[in-house]
Parts: structure tokens; C-alpha cells; sequence
């Protein structure tokens, strides 16, 4: 079995945490270095329905997406939500470790995973990593969709592939355009819309859009909008990163289990479109 140390050694290898944004929170929350791990489960939000997941299945390493404490605490104490989550961790001797913007711009990251839930082909990142000679790490993607669809037939891929939410998901632009070329961004994408005029694609697809930025986009190019639920366009990375430690397990002899969370945590419930009767 490996050590905790072990394996956090191969995930940083993955996704180096010095590749983080200068403001995220990356690396290990909790976890003693020497424990042994079995199982692992892969998640995109650390909240307590993930936590108690990771103990009903018994893993000793809990990996997501969000940070736990983005911008720091004085406390973890129970009475907190947070803290809750920390002290079920620690008294069931499992691990949390994040991997968020250097898991966004890795090779393969958060975007090629989304892209590849979508068949999309990726023809290279949309905000090239400077660091990078290969010119292959960077955030989002520029993919062809091959072969083209119309904007109907493409959202309609989108909703199908994607985990369900409530939200479902939103389009801007006309249904019969014929989409060749997409940028996809998975998490918050709205702060890309130079990026992704400058590359010249049909269309647009990431989350959490506001009204702004999407309304100046639509006016300046004929761009098509695809706007899914966040927690949605990062939930194909865990399979990714499961696979990734699944082989680099299989390589190293460990007898590890790697598990992803099909918990939906998007915070949303319920939607009701406008107009509808009461």
C-alpha cells in the first residue's frame, strides 16, 4: 500500500501546485503523511456530502476540485460548516487534497476533460501556458467539432453528456447556425471573451455567465453562447484525474481504488422556466 506522501507526490506530478494562480488554495488540507491509503475518491466540490461519501466508502484520500478554504480561516471548529467537514475527515483518518487552477491549465486539464466528454477535438489551449515549449498547457480549449453540427444539435449534446442540474443549460445565438469550432472553458469562463473572440470560433462554452459580459459578447461578434452549470463543466475532470491515478497506480504496483463521486453538489435544486403556469 502507498503512503499518503506517496501519492500526493504523484498528483502534485500531475498538477504541479506551484502552476496555481497566485490567489487559489491548492495542496493538502488534512492528512498525516505516513497513513496508508486504499481507496481514494475523486469529487469537485469538498461540501459534507462529499465528506460522508468518502467515509460510507471507506477511502483514506479524498481529492477535489474546490478548494476547502479559499481564502483562509481562524477556525475549524464544528459549529461551522467548513469546520464540520474537517473534524469528519480527521476522525475518520482521511486525507483532502485540492487540485484547482493548476489542475485548470494542466496537460490534460479541467477543459481537455470537458472536451472530451463532448468528442470534441482539441486543437490546442485557448490561453496558452507562457512556461509551457509545447504550447500544450494553458486554460480552456480551442476544439473542432467534427463533424459540424447546428447550435440546437450541439446544446443538445451538451445537455446529454453533461451530469443533470437543475439549470440545465442555457444558449444564446441562432439554432441553425452550424457550429465548426468551440472554445470550452469549464468553471466561470465569462473573463475569456477576449480570448475568445481573438480565436476566431462559433462558439462559447463554459458557466456561470452574467448578463454583462454575455450581452456585450453578442453585440460585438455573432458568437454562440453555451452556458452550463459550473459544478456540470468540472465533474468530467474527476474521471480524468481517476484514470490518471488508476494508470500511474497500475505502473508504481500499488493496490489502490480510485473512485469518482456522482454526488451532485451544483448548489441549485429546482427550475422553473419563465412564463410557465403556476
Amino acid at each position: 500500500m502507498p503512503r499518503l506522501s506517496e501519492v500526493i507526490a504523484a498528483l502534485d506530478a500531475l498538477w504541479p501546485p506551484e502552476r496555481a494562480e497566485s490567489w487559489d488554495a491548492v495542496g493538502t488540507v488534512c492528512g498525516d503523511p505516513d497513513a496508508e491509503v486504499t481507496r481514494v475518491l475523486f469529487a469537485v466540490d469538498p461540501v459534507q456530502e462529499t465528506v460522508d461519501e468518502a467515509v460510507k466508502l471507506g477511502a483514506n484520500l479524498l481529492v477535489t476540485h474546490h478548494p476547502l478554504y479559499l481564502r483562509g480561516t481562524t477556525t475549524v471548529a464544528a459549529s461551522t460548516f467548513k469546520g464540520r467537514a474537517v473534524h469528519t475527515l480527521i476522525k475518520n483518518d482521511i486525507a483532502l487534497h485540492v487540485a484547482h487552477t493548476n489542475a485548470d491549465s494542466a496537460d490534460p486539464g479541467v477543459s481537455d476533460a470537458l472536451a472530451g466528454a463532448l468528442d470534441l477535438r482539441v486543437t490546442g489551449p485557448l490561453v496558452p501556458d507562457p512556461t509551457d515549449p509545447k504550447g500544450h498547457r494553458g486554460l480552456g480549449c480551442i476544439c473542432e467539432v467534427d463533424p459540424p453540427a447546428t447550435l440546437r444539435h450541439f446544446a443538445a449534446r451538451v445537455a446529454a453528456r453533461l451530469p443533470a442540474t437543475a439549470q440545465g443549460v442555457r444558449v444564446a445565438g441562432d439554432p441553425d447556425a452550424l457550429i465548426r469550432t468551440v472554445a470550452v472553458s469549464g468553471g466561470s469562463g465569462d473573463s475569456l471573451f477576449a480570448e475568445v473572440r481573438a480565436a476566431g470560433v462559433d462558439a462559447f462554452l463554459t458557466a456561470d455567465l452574467r448578463h454583462h459580459p454575455a450581452s456585450e459578447a453578442r453585440e460585438q461578434t455573432p458568437l454562440a453562447l453555451i452556458d452550463a452549470a459550473h459544478w456540470a463543466t468540472e465533474w468530467p475532470w474527476c474521471e480524468q484525474a481517476a484514470a490518471q491515478l488508476d494508470e500511474i497506480s497500475d505502473r508504481h504496483g500499488w493496490d489502490l481504488r480510485v473512485h469518482v463521486s456522482k454526488t451532485v453538489t451544483d448548489p441549485w435544486t429546482t427550475h422553473h422556466s419563465s412564463g410557465a403556469p403556476n
